[in-house]
């Protein structure tokens, strides 16, 4: 009994003598944590609103984060005497990394493909992005995915890896968006009248732009059996919404103004003619 009396009264004294060093530890850790979660709210409101690209200041705020809580963690195993053990934690991290860097080839990949493309970055928030077979608006660039949300409301998460190795295509990063669509006119109708109409009809939505390098185009694209199919193409600007219902409301407007002015105006839009064939036996 004695000797777990005496094993418990030098635990004790051993914690009283130590208790100011824990309580210190204990400082550094609660105060290390509130400045990295401080830093990262201090990057995310002041920092982020002056960068053009927002998602960079996200990256850099949660590395800041991650970077200093590790550096508190290694100092409070420092003042609770784990020198020795920090110590070769930091050699096998060396060994750990080189090891790991093959069992977990796709993270990593995925991280430091996370880290170029927040310095290097081909999109910016909310920019509309393809990458495979994936189309959606960038909502958040992490260590490592991309999370989009596509048009029909699904979120996807895009490894940062793939969007690095693969062509990437942004359809807003410079501000306009070129869409098409295409009409039927009968062989027998005006055509350059109908191009006219159908020109100055797609000027006619407030939201079509107008200018020198993004003009309105109406192109004869094909001779069907029935139709002489024209092809209009049109510039929008993006800056002003990046919703896609939005996009498409300008491309239904479009499209009924310029139905709507030539059939005012005695065009025909004939529907696919079939010849059918009867013979005598």
């Amino acid at each position: 009994m004695n000797k777990f009396t005496d094993y418990f009264l030098d635990l004790y004294h051993s914690l009283i003598d130590q208790l100011p060093t824990i309580l210190i530890t204990l400082v550094i850790l609660v105060v290390g944590f509130l400045i990295a979660a401080g830093l990262k709210n201090l990057i995310l409101k002041k920092i982020k609103p002056r960068l053009a690209n927002t998602l960079s200041s996200d990256f850099i705020a949660q590395m800041t984060s991650i970077i200093i809580r590790i550096i508190v963690i290694i100092i409070a195993l420092n003042l609770l005497g784990f020198k020795t053990f920090t110590a070769q934690i930091l050699a096998g991290a060396g060994i750990l990394t080189f090891v790991l860097g093959f069992a977990f080839k796709d993270i990593g990949e995925n991280f430091l493909a996370g880290i170029i493309l927040a310095f290097k970055s081909p999109f910016r928030l909310k920019d509309l992005i393809e990458s495979g077979n994936i189309i959606g608006y960038v909502q958040e660039l992490n260590l490592r995915e991309t999370r989009v949300k596509t048009p029909d409301g699904k979120d996807v998460f895009i490894p940062n890896g793939q969007i690095l190795k693969n062509p990437l295509i942004n359809y807003t990063i410079d501000g306009f968006l070129r869409y098409e669509f295409f009409i039927g006119l009968d062989y027998n109708s005006n055509l350059a009248e109908g191009i006219k109409i159908i020109s100055d009809s797609v000027s006619q939505v407030n939201e079509v732009l107008n200018t020198k390098n993004k003009k309105t185009i109406v192109l004869i694209d094909e001779l069907t059996a029935s139709t002489v199919n024209l092809k209009i193409l049109f510039w929008i600007d993006t800056f002003k919404s990046t919703s896609k219902t939005y996009h498409n409301n300008i491309r239904s407007a479009v499209i009924d103004k310029v139905v709507q002015n030539l059939l005012k105006n005695g065009f025909y839009l004939p529907s696919t003619i079939v010849e059918i064939k009867k013979y005598q036996p």
